[in-house]
């Protein structure tokens, strides 16, 4: 029977940790109750961390409320472009309902005959042929179809102008219609006067 004064006792290999480790070990599993005054430092940590998330929440709010304010007072440009093209065109589709409501009153209360010379001269127009050849021949170029419609326009309204001056002719000669060649060049000579008429006289150039 061996001596229970030699007999060593067993040590656990089990336990491989350090001293250090096993004294925070001993320190954090103690049984015995946290004291006041620790306590109350764990609680003024999570007070002041609750206000902290609560001012960080306030400006965010009011810095998102400054973003909204500064963004409808101050638009984008891109925005601020597309509201006033649409004015615009509001403002332009007003006025051409205007214009079509006093064309139409103007058209009602037309004589007979005003109403046919009226619609003659709606129906009239140059051809586009021939103003398209007259373009060529003078630029030397092909002209597309929209140069050609807004020349003859053009030509429409010089041709009009012409007459309303040669009518104007006639009466104050004391004439009756229709006009006379006469009158159509006196018209053209009165509107060259007053530079309402393309000058068609060729001017020589002494010096290039």
């Amino acid at each position: 029977m061996a001596d229970p004064a030699r007999v060593k006792p067993e040590t656990s290999f089990n336990d491989t940790s350090t001293p250090a480790e096993r004294s925070k070990k001993s320190e954090g599993s103690g049984d015995g109750p946290v004291s006041g005054s620790t306590s109350s430092k764990l609680t003024a940590v999570q007070t002041n961390t609750k206000e902290d998330k609560t001012k960080s929440a306030e400006h965010t709010a009011a810095g998102e409320e400054e973003e909204d304010g500064s963004s409808s007072l101050n638009p984008p440009p891109a925005k601020k472009l597309k509201v006033e093209q649409d004015k615009k065109k509001e403002k332009r589709q007003k006025v051409d309902e205007d214009e079509i409501q006093k064309m139409q009153v103007l058209v009602s209360s037309f004589s007979e005959e005003q109403l046919n010379r009226y619609e003659m001269y709606r129906r009239a127009a140059f051809p586009k042929a021939a103003i398209k050849r007259l373009i060529q021949s003078i630029t030397g170029s092909s002209v597309s179809q929209n140069v050609v419609i807004a020349m003859s326009g053009i030509s429409k309204v010089f041709a009009g102008e012409i007459v309303e001056e040669a009518l104007d002719v006639c009466e104050k000669w004391g004439d009756t219609p229709p006009l006379q060649p006469k009158h159509m060049r006196e018209a053209v000579r009165r509107l060259k006067s007053r530079e309402q008429g393309p000058n068609s006289k060729h001017k020589r150039i002494l010096f290039h």
